[in-house]
């Protein structure tokens, strides 16, 4: 009976290191997965950040250098969002202004007319 309990405990054993190991197989799996999906954005993002380094004769850009473009290019659009804000604020004052100066020919038309 002994040896018949130690039999199933090395076959549930054996089960349970074949499951671990068919789990490893599917972990691996998908972090290979995981690592082209990753290889393949950043070649993508290479191709967008910079257009000439995707031949094979130029050098490709380092993380570091990859990661710089990024900044640059976050940085420059953020001071165009700025400039944009500041631009909308200057057209809408000088369309109040255009507005009131409008009003202020129309009040001097009137007056004209009264005056004839």
């Amino acid at each position: 009976q002994a040896e018949e309990e130690l039999k199933k405990t090395c076959e549930r054993k054996a089960q349970q290191v074949q499951e671990m190991g068919r789990r490893e197989r599917l972990l691996k799996s998908d972090l290979d997965r995981a690592k082209n999906q990753l290889e393949s954005f950043k070649q993508q993002v290479v191709r967008v950040c910079f257009p000439r380094a995707t031949g094979a004769a130029e050098k490709l850009p380092t993380d570091e250098q990859l990661i710089e473009k990024i900044r640059q290019i976050s940085d420059e659009n953020q001071q165009r969002l700025e400039k944009e804000k500041l631009f909308q604020k200057e057209i809408t004052s000088q369309l109040a202004k255009a507005k009131q100066l409008s009003e202020n020919i129309e009040v001097f038309k009137k007056s004209l007319h009264g005056l004839q």
